[in-house]
């Protein structure tokens, strides 16, 4: 299993970027994910939280589908 070495958000991409300890890497489309799952304000104003302030809560949320979690 690899290990994750660094996760941010790039605004100039609109993505989350995961780069794990082998060298793969792994984007996530920010607006592709809110357009598939915001879809009120609130839930937006939710996932805009989580890519600014903690990317890798993001990533955990998108990459094990744990978005009904956060919208309980």
């Amino acid at each position: 299993m690899s290990k994750l070495i660094f996760c941010q958000f790039n605004i100039d991409t609109a993505s989350v970027e995961l780069v794990f300890d082998d060298g793969s890497r792994i984007s996530i489309d920010v607006t592709a994910v809110e357009n598939e799952v915001a879809d009120n304000r609130f839930k937006w104003s939710e996932l805009d939280y989580l890519i600014d302030n903690d990317p890798l809560a993001y990533a955990d949320l998108i990459l094990n589908s744990k978005l009904n979690v956060l919208f309980e």
